[in-house]
């Protein structure tokens, strides 16, 4: 007899606590090895795909394409073991969702897994020998259209029903208890579940429908009754997303103005850039300064490194890595700038190592990869993490590691054809330095007006790490660097 296990979603790091289904890699009926990705997902900080640590013919899948799913929750189920091609083919197969979870619960202390490195996978026994199995498909109920709302007659007792009939929706022992301790019809009823799936507010619901026709009988206050009832049942398909009516992009005209209007989730990525943005003006009161910079001089020292470069030795030099290594010299004159307060402790915590960050936007966003330990890398090296983590960023192959950890962000909005900005402090840090675009400018050069190439610099900081002297010398100190590279030369 084929043992079918339950795969959820593990732990992916990093304190993530969900993640989205962006594409199934496996169909119900596919034949899956140990260690196979079956699933992409999206979490806050990257793209995952997620092997299964069982190999066996998949019985059920949980959460379509879009769907977020929290850490824990079932992904899908695999029949494993000798007879598992039984499970899903030759003749008229039994029920796969109901057999999938009656079978994990009575084998759940013997699953097999392959001690996935994943976090939160952990390990177990070697998984016993398996006999290949026919791909079957098996095909998805199809979603719920919803009704008006109706008197629910009271349901006739169950009877036996084939599997000719087609499988019912229900996977959870516990809801297909309550239908019989209650003589309910799952056939009956409408899933507000994934798929169609029926929960077990469903049946309660069906429940309490009939109990409310069969107090008050055929009377007006029955039918009032029967319709709240069923009305209920409506909030819940609505709350789990199956509406037709409510789907994540809803158009439709706002009550009193004219027009059309769209609905967006904030989930996935934007939803943690909302949170971490909302947090930061929450808590950190900040200030920012900026001033003005002649950076004629900056770019031509970028031209002659470049112009001295041979084909060996590697990338260009980026006006972004130039940038970034002005910020760690900085930094390293004015620490207080690399830091985080922890105001339960009511303490400040200076980081003896710069993790430099970097503002990158990708079609998934907004993301801040990490050039960890900046203080102990040359330019070049600082150029080819920037490179390295940007093109990582834009694939979105980037870790959670390499997200997560900065203790300063560098933002580089120039390129977006703006001088100056105000950003917003990446929260838990102390401080961000903006850098605007670099446009000829009059400028007073040696006592005489000329054209030059002029950048605007702004330092946005934690007031509570430090004073506008410090805030401000740190900001006129990188000024200096833009203006004269050879102070950056004498200075380290």
């Amino acid at each position: 007899m084929a043992q079918v296990l339950e795969f959820k979603l593990p732990d992916l790091g990093e304190g993530l606590t969900e993640a989205e289904v962006v594409r199934w890699l496996v169909e119900v009926g596919d034949v899956v090895t140990v260690d196979q990705p079956v699933v992409e997902v999206e979490t806050a900080k990257a793209m995952v795909e997620v092997p299964c640590p069982y190999g066996g013919v998949v019985t059920a899948r949980f959460g379509e394409e879009g769907t977020e799913l929290p850490v824990g929750a079932p992904l899908l189920t695999v029949a494993v073991g000798a007879d598992s091609g039984g499970a899903v083919s030759g003749g008229a197969p039994e029920e796969p969702a109901e057999r999938a979870l009656q079978t994990a619960a009575e084998h759940a202390a013997s699953e097999e897994s392959s001690g996935n490195v994943l976090v939160g996978y952990g390990t177990a026994a070697a998984p016993a020998r398996r006999r290949r199995v026919r791909s079957v498909r098996v095909s998805a109920p199809p979603a719920p259209t919803p009704a008006a709302p109706a008197p629910v007659a009271p349901a006739p007792a169950p009877a036996s029903v084939s599997a000719a009939d087609g499988p019912v929706p229900v996977i959870s022992p516990l809801v297909r208890k309550l239908a019989r301790e209650n003589d309910v019809d799952l056939r009956s009823l409408v899933g507000s579940g994934p798929d169609g799936l029926i929960l077990r507010a469903d049946v309660e619901a069906a429940v309490e429908a009939r109990r409310v026709v069969g107090q008050a009988g055929t009377s007006d206050e029955a039918r009032k009754r029967t319709i709240e009832a069923a009305v209920r049942q409506d909030d819940e398909l609505i709350r789990a997303g199956r509406h037709e009516a409510r789907q994540s992009v809803e158009a439709g005209e706002e009550p009193g103005k004219a027009g059309l209007y769209s609905r967006h989730p904030l989930t996935g990525l934007r939803g943690l850039v909302a949170d971490k943005m909302s947090r930061s003006r929450r808590e950190i009161p900040e200030a920012t300064c900026w001033v003005d910079a002649d950076a004629t001089e900056l770019l031509a020292a970028r031209k002659a490194m470049n112009d001295a470069m041979s084909d060996r030795d590697g990338q260009k030099v980026s006006l972004l890595a130039l940038l970034a290594r002005i910020s760690v010299a900085a930094l390293t004159r004015f620490p207080a700038l690399n830091s985080a307060v922890d105001m339960e402790a009511r303490e400040v915590r200076q980081f003896a190592d710069i993790h430099l960050g970097f503002a990158a936007q990708t079609p998934r966003g907004l993301v801040v990869p990490v050039v960890r330990h900046s203080q102990s890398r040359t330019t070049g090296s600082i150029n080819a993490e920037l490179i390295r983590l940007t093109e990582s960023a834009r694939a979105g192959t980037l870790t959670p590691g390499e997200l997560t950890g900065g203790t300063f962000t560098l933002n580089n909005y120039g390129v977006f054809g703006v001088d100056g900005s105000t950003p917003i402090i990446n929260h838990p840090e102390a401080a961000m330095l903006g850098v605007g675009r670099i446009v000829p400018k009059p400028w007073v050069h040696q006592g005489e007006l000329a054209v030059r190439h002029v950048v605007q610099l702004s330092l946005t900081f934690d007031h509570r790490v430090c004073d506008g002297g410090t805030a401000g010398g740190f900001l006129r100190y990188v000024a200096d660097c833009v203006e004269q590279p050879a102070v950056l030369l004498r200075s380290v």
